[in-house]
């Protein structure tokens, strides 16, 4: 769905009605991806669907197959959006929120769950392995795709499987141990995540709530949560962490338009207000020149970029 210049086409207002025939869920058309990303940054999606439930989505992904229209799977955080925004259909799971006890201390959450929600519900029944998520904005499918983590531990630590929609539309869940996880990445199979079953352990609630507490704070003092950003922008090298190599090089605080490096730490990018993604486009790349020029480091980015210029 490509024109001559290499870009991707706007999908027509008929094409996508058809699409979404049927779906039981929230439809927008031209929906501005701004109000979606924890940057506040984001041009349109030529159409924004919220399904109702699995099944909803599944009858989503068939339909769009057929019609060979693009699905893309919005989580929020992570995430810059171009200012031309992302055509075809862009998928939230917001109203995938179901959390379910299992036994063996075993949760299952559905993929729109937020992380810090999760977190509480497994802290409320003396359920330990997911304080790290304290704080994190992002969503369960979220932080299994991009294996999500802070210093205190990872998504991998307790996913035992995953449930996903194929392109087919089909439902497949898949064991902890046939999916391939690293430094925030794990190799899923093709489809969206919908459901993730977690192995925790029991633990102190008294405990777990003090951690969560001092983590709460240290990022508090440390990272800049007053204003929209999408997180960490870079993964940390070999070398040392991103955010002291971007420091050492006197970008701290560098802006351009009202996209500036946090002056509270280096590997956050902030919106100051009216931010465009080209804004933060330009300032990833002189960061990232000016690391390699100075330090020979090359910066590899975590934050993922995708739509239209």
């Amino acid at each position: 769905m490509r024109n001559g210049r290499g870009e991707t086409r706007r999908v027509g207002a008929r094409e996508l009605r058809e699409v979404v025939s049927g779906i039981q869920g929230e439809v927008q058309f031209d929906a501005p991806l701004s109000d979606f990303t924890s940057f506040r940054i984001g041009g349109p999606a030529d159409a924004l669907v919220i399904p109702a439930d699995v099944a909803d989505l599944s009858r989503l992904v068939r339909q769009a197959r057929t019609a060979k229209i693009p699905i893309f799977v919005i989580g929020g955080t992570n995430l810059l959006v171009r200012d031309g925004g992302i055509r075809g259909i862009v998928v939230s799971l917001a109203k995938l929120t179901a959390i379910r006890d299992e036994p063996h201390g075993v949760i299952y959450a559905e993929g729109g769950v937020g992380m810090p929600t999760l977190m509480r519900h497994a802290i409320s029944r003396s359920l330990g392995g997911l304080e790290w998520a304290a704080g994190i904005p992002g969503t369960v499918a979220g932080c299994v795709v991009m294996n999500a983590g802070t210093r205190l531990g990872e998504m991998k630590d307790s996913v035992k499987a995953v449930r996903v929609v194929e392109p087919t539309g089909a439902i497949q869940d898949c064991q902890a141990s046939d999916i391939p996880f690293s430094y925030r990445r794990a190799l899923l199979p093709r489809g969206i995540v919908v459901g993730v079953w977690l192995q925790l352990k029991p633990a102190s609630r008294e405990k777990l709530q003090h951690v969560v507490k001092d983590y709460l704070r240290y990022r508090k003092e440390t990272q800049p949560l007053t204003l929209p950003s999408a997180g960490c922008v870079f993964k940390n090298p070999a070398a040392g962490a991103a955010g002291q190599l971007i420091e050492a090089v006197g970008l701290k605080g560098a802006q351009i338009g009202d996209a500036q490096v946090s002056d509270k730490h280096a590997n956050f990018i902030v919106n100051r207000g009216h931010a465009r993604a080209a804004d933060v486009i330009a300032l990833i790349k002189k960061v990232g020149r000016t690391v390699e020029e100075q330090t020979g480091v090359t910066l590899e980015l975590e934050l993922k970029i995708v739509g239209q210029p």
